[in-house]
């Protein structure tokens, strides 16, 4: 019988250097991709959901003033007499110290004003919103002064009796 010598070695497929390199690059793409989709979602969704909160806007002041009685000019030979309430809308609490430390000068504008109106012209609505107006600009240019300018948002009629 015949035996052979020759060293026999078992069967044990190859290492294959291409697979491991394949997988290397690929497990390197699939971080660097995740990463840079974590980052790109941090980034977005900030900017995004940051710029559409809205910025609160403070409530605005009311500021009354005690109510005045004036004469109003009539042709008809009656006495007619205006009492009206005022409340002033304003920005804020400073704009209501500005005009306050001006009060005598705005009462004063505002009566002048008041007592040169004839009764037919606050009887209708346009009439009530045109005095508002003028009352709005005559405030304004009484409390204002060279390095503050008053603002007053709106002149509310709190009363208006017409007699």
């Amino acid at each position: 019988m015949a035996t052979t010598t020759a060293n026999q070695q078992p069967i044990v497929p190859a290492k294959n250097g291409k697979l491991k390199r394949i997988l290397i690059i690929a497990i390197g793409a699939t971080a660097l991709l995740g990463a840079g989709a974590g980052t790109a979602y941090f980034v977005i969704g900030k900017t995004g959901h940051g710029a559409a909160k809205p910025v609160p806007v403070p409530p605005p002041v009311f500021f009354p003033l005690d109510s005045l009685t004036v004469n109003l000019q009539a042709d008809d030979g009656i006495m007619h007499y205006l009492r009206v309430g005022l409340t002033l809308k304003l920005k804020n609490e400073k704009a209501q110290a500005a005009l306050t430390e001006r009060m005598p000068e705005i009462r004063s504008r505002v009566l002048l004003l008041l007592s040169a109106k004839h009764p037919e012209e606050l009887a209708t609505i346009d009439g009530k919103r045109k005095l508002a107006s003028e009352l709005r600009t005559a405030v304004e240019t009484a409390g204002s002064t060279v390095d503050q300018p008053a603002h007053v948002d709106e002149v509310l009629f709190t009363e208006f009796v017409v007699q």
